[in-house]
């Protein structure tokens, strides 16, 4: 595999930083707020389904989650909530848009010995003025030849991709913290892929399938990766 790649993608939410533990922390606030209502967890798993469910409308991020805990609070609430509490639940995503970002451990020090010897791509899912602004507060962008912001993460999404980069898919590596979205669609279409797994995982993004694959590699942090290319 070493010898053919000239290309690695990282995914950057959860892989290069934290992301999941900020939605987290938003998603117990916004319980609390309306544990009057229903018990937190119930309150959580009414929200997952709206965000799902709005997910091929307003695709993925702080803002589009804003708004599915404001359709989640007058559902729940039966349209009774307060004008406070809506204008509380678009704090807690001012908040979380102006968290720090929190580079993971080792990944400036496997992209600076990868950088060279490959190209080097950043391909993530999300909003893009909000990925953006992570990229450019993390100061990786350095390292990367080619920064992709994708609306999704599938097939299609990934063939265009890897059809911009000029190369065979057989040419591409994506390591990536998602069974789902980093490494299912990459080996699909006849890349590599390895698979870094962070501590918590959104449930959207979560599969139950167990597999084995002759381009899949799964790794247990990204030091391993360099392992993986010597």
């Amino acid at each position: 595999m070493k010898d053919k790649i000239s290309v690695i993608a990282f995914d950057a939410d959860d892989t290069l930083w934290s992301n999941e533990p900020f939605f987290r922390a938003s998603e117990e606030r916004f319980a609390e707020m309306f544990s009057d209502f229903m018990p937190p967890h119930d309150v959580i798993r009414a929200l997952l389904k709206v965000e799902i469910a709005n997910i091929p409308v307003l695709g993925y991020g702080v803002k589009s989650f804003v708004i599915s805990m404001l359709e989640t609070a007058l559902e729940i609430s039966d349209h009774q909530v307060s004008a406070d509490a809506l204008q509380k639940i678009v704090a807690i995503g001012k908040d979380q848009l102006q968290q720090p970002v929190e580079i993971l451990e080792n990944v400036e020090q496997v992209l600076s010995a990868l950088q060279g010897r490959f190209k080097l791509v950043m391909a993530t899912k999300g909003d893009l003025l909000e990925q953006e602004t992570k990229l450019i507060k993390s100061g990786l962008e350095k390292y990367f030849h080619h920064i992709e912001i994708l609306s999704e993460k599938k097939e299609p999404n990934y063939k265009k991709l890897i059809n911009h980069l000029d190369i065979p898919a057989n040419e591409f590596l994506m390591i990536g913290n998602s069974l789902k979205s980093d490494i299912l669609p990459i080996l699909n279409l006849g890349g590599y892929a390895a698979h870094i797994p962070f501590h918590t995982t959104w449930e959207y993004e979560k599969v139950s399938t167990t597999f084995t694959h002759d381009n899949f590699y799964p790794l247990s942090n990204i030091s391993e990766v360099l392992e993986l290319l010597k």
